[in-house]
Order: C-alpha cells, then sequence, then structure tokens
C-alpha cells in the first residue's frame, strides 16, 4: 500500500459563483438558474470524485437548488405570459 498522496492537482470550487450565478437566475434571468443547475451538478461530482476542492460544497448544493428553482419559476413566469397573452390576442380579436 502507498502512503503517499495523489500528484494530481485539486481544482478550486466555485461555490460563491455558482450561488450568485443561482440568485441571479432566481431574480432576474433563466440562463444564470440553467449555468447554476447544470455547473452545480458537474462540481458536485466532480467533489465526489476528488477533482475538486470539497470544502464549497455547501454553496454548491444551495447554488444547484437555487438554479432549479430559478429554472421552475422561469417556466412558471412564461407559461404565464403565453396564457395571458393568448387570452389577451382573443379578446382584441373579438372586439372587446
Amino acid at each position: 500500500m502507498n502512503d503517499y498522496t495523489s500528484a494530481a492537482p485539486v481544482k478550486a470550487h466555485r461555490g460563491v459563483m455558482l450561488l450568485v450565478f443561482g440568485i441571479l437566475g432566481i431574480v432576474c434571468c433563466i440562463i444564470f438558474a440553467i449555468l447554476a443547475w447544470v455547473m452545480g451538478g458537474n462540481d458536485l461530482k466532480a467533489m465526489a470524485e476528488g477533482r475538486m476542492d470539497p470544502s464549497g460544497e455547501g454553496l454548491t448544493k444551495a447554488a444547484k437548488i437555487l438554479g432549479i428553482i430559478g429554472c421552475v419559476l422561469g417556466i412558471l413566469s412564461l407559461v404565464w405570459v403565453v396564457f395571458f397573452g393568448g387570452m389577451a390576442a382573443l379578446g382584441a380579436m373579438r372586439g372587446h
């Protein structure tokens, strides 16, 4: 058995950046939510495999959850706009 550590460098975590992306995804733009969700999932896999610093695991999990919430809210808002936009268009076609 070898007791030496691997010489492969461990990448720094991006937890803070992903958390900011998750917050921006909820507040303003669904693109940031998608990025937080996808990048957060990839970073969590890398942390589990030992390729990334695991100290940012909590931040990364929170960012992934915020990304999921941001995507759901973005989809719901899109459905809202399409539904009520369609209702407005139908009302305008009827002349009301």
